[in-house]
């Protein structure tokens, strides 16, 4: 017996993303669709963005999870339109990100496409937006590194895209 639709979302939603494991696929943004097709489960999944490294890793993570579950077959399909935004990021996955000790983006922080740059980032550890930019390239290419001019600690801030 397949599982139901419902079923496979919530187990997508344990399945934390490689680069941030405080945060899980689906609180990310990037499921965007879960559907059979005759007797394949296919699961849509749209990258952060075009070239992301991770993006094999998400896919064998998505298919060893879900056949480990007993979903039976499943196929990973990239979908790269429309292209993932921040905003996408839902505010669980914000407030996952913020406990982890990363800034999380504003909701529609992005004016356009392709921003990658904060001019501001509440601190993750102290709440104060007294904050810098030490980097713009932070631990992976989605984030840039901040520090606090507050509490004087580091922290990455997820770019807003």
């Amino acid at each position: 017996m397949q599982p139901s639709l419902e079923t496979v979302r919530d187990w997508l939603g344990e399945i934390p993303d490689p680069e941030i494991p405080a945060i899980s696929l689906v609180d990310l943004g990037i499921v965007r669709d879960v559907a059979y097709e005759d007797e394949t489960l296919v699961v849509t999944v749209t990258p952060t963005y075009s070239g992301c490294p991770a993006t094999l890793v998400i896919a064998l993570d998505i298919e060893t999870e879900l056949t480990r579950r007993g979903a039976g077959k499943v196929k990973v399909r990239q979908q790269l339109s429309p292209a993932w935004t921040t905003d996408w990021i839902s505010e669980a996955g914000r407030e996952k990100l913020h406990a982890y000790g990363i800034a999380p983006p504003a909701v529609a922080a992005a004016s356009c496409a392709g921003m990658l740059s904060a001019q501001t980032a509440a601190c993750p550890h102290c709440g104060s937006q007294n904050t810098e930019v030490i980097s713009a390239r932070g631990s992976t290419p989605c984030k840039a590194q901040f520090r606090c001019r507050e509490c004087l600690e580091p922290f990455d801030y997820f770019k807003a895209i």
